[in-house]
């Protein structure tokens, strides 16, 4: 009986296996791509040993991967070690196209110079992987470059809101820090202006009359103040229009007359021409106004207040003491100090309080400016 098998035909189970091993690798290369690799390199040489030589390119999907996805140093190691399996493999390949077993029942090929042949085989291998490892080294840095860029973007963006919520987060401190010397001034005055109305409500009613008239300027005053802090948190420019701007250092003798009004023996000195700037003014006036709150709301039996500012080039001295008695609710480190704190911070400045030696509570500051950023 004659055979109608070629005599170097393959059997048809080797490249059912190779198959089956070749889709192994495939689904391997997403996720482990070294071993992926390695694999691949040995089915390409026993496929050119005994297959159809097909899974050879499982040697070139992998290794542009791994240019892809795995930084520049690994993809030419990885280069490197299929390079030599690659060469193994066509050494191999041609090995088999002159003994067999041959290529879909063809009959072996006489190679014209074996060296020759096995040496272009190799040569082609090589060009044809370095071209791989060339695009997928490529691709990868197109693909990190990106990356990083979106990354980059990204961290601008929480940057930016970080920004955002830190200004935020000042800009809440600021109004805190104003709506607290408005209303406690404001109503440290009203309640005081107001005992004294109604101590002498009796006796005296027009010296009364004048007290509560006080107290309705000094709310109307409050008033104003606070609707313009809220009115520049809010942004309404529908709302109505501010009732005017803030205090700064031509306002300290309203304010001493203020609290002069409400009670306080106060002797006050002013020397030296004050900056046109307006910040630097506010805060003087602030820590003043601060400072004869405290006063106001605290001390027992003041004897006298004595409050002193000197502007001198790109400076200014304060001082506010009183002859108390005593205080038996001396503030220590409430908002009100705090905030005096944070102002003179801003300027550069030192303050210093505390209760003094001879009797009574003393604060003093000196802030420092450059003339050009006077206006910030």
């Amino acid at each position: 009986m004659i055979s109608l098998e070629p005599r170097f035909a393959t059997p048809w189970w080797i490249p059912s296996v190779l198959g089956v091993s070749g889709l192994a690798v495939l689904a391997l290369r997403r996720s482990r791509l070294l071993p992926a690799l390695v694999l691949a390199i040995g089915l390409a040489v026993v496929s050119a040993a005994v297959g159809t030589g097909a899974e050879s390119m499982l040697v070139v999907l992998v290794l542009y991967r791994v240019g892809v996805r795995r930084p520049a140093a690994t993809a030419w190691a990885c280069l490197g070690l299929a390079v030599v399996g690659g060469g193994v493999g066509a050494l191999v390949f041609t090995h088999r196209l002159a003994s067999g077993p041959s290529l879909w029942g063809s009959p072996p090929v006489t190679p014209r110079d074996p060296v020759l042949d096995g040496a272009l085989a190799c040569a082609l291998v090589t060009v044809l992987l370095l071209v791989t490892a060339l695009l997928g080294t490529s691709a990868g840095q197109r693909r990190r470059r990106t990356e990083a860029l979106v990354e980059r973007a990204e961290q601008l963006t929480r940057e930016r809101d970080q920004q955002a919520e830190i200004a935020s987060a000042r800009e809440r401190e600021r109004i805190a820090r104003e709506m607290h010397d408005v209303i406690a001034h404001s109503l440290s005055v009203i309640i005081a202006v107001a005992d004294g109305a109604r101590a002498v409500s009796e006796a005296r009613p027009d010296e009364a009359g004048r007290a509560v008239a006080l107290i309705s300027d000094t709310g109307r005053q409050a008033l104003g103040e606070v609707r313009l802090l809220l009115g520049s948190v809010r942004g309404d420019d529908a709302g109505p229009t501010p009732p005017g701007p803030q205090p700064d250092a031509s306002h300290l003798t309203a304010l001493v007359d203020q609290f002069r009004t409400a009670g306080l023996p106060i002797r006050s000195t002013v020397t030296g021409p004050a900056p046109a700037g307006h910040a630097v003014g506010l805060t003087v006036y602030r820590i003043v106004q601060e400072s004869l709150t405290n006063v106001l709301r605290h001390a027992r039996a003041v004897q006298q207040v004595d409050v002193t500012v000197r502007w001198d080039e790109g400076a200014v001295s304060l001082e506010v003491c009183d002859t108390a008695a005593e205080r038996p609710d001396a503030p220590r480190a409430g908002r009100g100090i705090l905030g005096m704190r944070e102002r003179v911070a801003l300027f550069d400045g030192v303050i210093d309080t505390g209760p003094r030696a001879e009797g009574g509570w003393r604060v003093a500051a000196r802030l420092t400016w450059e003339d050009h950023d006077d206006d910030r």
